[in-house]
C-alpha cells in the first residue's frame, strides 16, 4: 500500500476525530477528508478500531516529532526558561496542537472501554513524567519525582480546559493566561529562588 496515502488517511483521521468526535469517525468521513474515493480508508483499514489504532499511531507520532523538536531547542534556562517553555506547551493546545490534543481525548475516552487502544496511548502519557523531570533538572531546579508529578499532572489537567475554551473556568482558573498560569505553576512547586530550603 502507498504509505503516503497511508499517512494523508490517518491525518484526515485525526482530523475528523478532533472535530466530530468518535460517534463521526467513519471510513466515509475519512475519505471526504483525506480527499480520496470513497472505500480508500476501508483498503487501508478495514474495521473501525483498525481506524482507530491508526488515529492513535499518528498521535503517538505527532507526539514524539514534538518531543523531539523541544529537544533540539536545547535545555531551558533556569526557572524563566522553563516558564517560557510551558507558556509555549499551553498556548500551543490552542493553536497547531489543537486537533492532535482534541483526537487524543476522544482516543482516552475510547481507551477506557478499549484495553488494546490503552496500550497504544500508555506511552505517550508514561514518558511525559520523565521528560518534564529531566526539564526541571535541566532549569536547575531541585527536582523530585513527585515535585515532577505535581507539574506534569498540572499540566495535563490544564489540557481538556484549554481545549474547551469556556471563560468561566479559564479564568477560574488562571489559564485565561496561559503564561501567567506557567508562572505561578513554577512558582507554586517551586517556591522562593528554588534552592532547596528556600521559601
Amino acid at each position: 500500500m502507498n504509505p503516503t496515502r497511508r499517512d494523508r488517511l490517518r491525518d484526515a483521521a485525526v482530523e475528523v476525530l478532533a472535530e466530530a468526535g468518535g460517534r463521526g469517525l467513519t471510513h466515509r468521513a475519512v475519505d471526504s477528508a483525506a480527499g480520496v474515493p470513497l472505500g480508500t480508508a476501508k483498503n487501508y483499514f478495514p474495521s473501525r478500531d483498525a481506524l482507530l489504532g491508526a488515529v492513535a499511531e499518528r498521535c503517538v507520532e505527532r507526539y514524539r516529532t514534538t518531543v523531539e523538536e523541544l529537544a533540539a531547542t536545547g535545555p531551558p534556562a533556569g526557572r524563566e526558561g522553563l516558564t517560557a517553555l510551558l507558556a509555549g506547551l499551553l498556548a500551543d493546545v490552542a493553536g497547531p496542537g489543537r486537533s492532535r490534543l482534541l483526537a487524543y481525548l476522544e482516543l482516552q475516552a475510547e481507551a477506557a472501554r478499549r484495553p488494546w487502544l490503552a496500550r497504544l496511548l500508555d506511552p505517550i502519557g508514561a514518558s511525559d513524567f520523565p521528560a518534564f523531570e529531566a526539564l526541571q533538572r535541566a532549569a536547575g531546579l531541585p527536582v523530585s519525582r513527585e515535585r515532577a508529578a505535581v507539574l506534569t499532572l498540572a499540566l495535563h489537567g490544564a489540557i481538556p480546559h484549554l481545549l474547551a475554551r469556556g471563560s468561566g473556568t479559564l479564568r477560574a482558573s488562571g489559564l485565561e493566561d496561559p503564561a501567567a498560569f506557567a508562572s505561578g505553576l513554577v512558582a507554586a512547586v517551586y517556591p522562593g529562588d528554588g534552592s532547596p530550603g528556600a521559601g
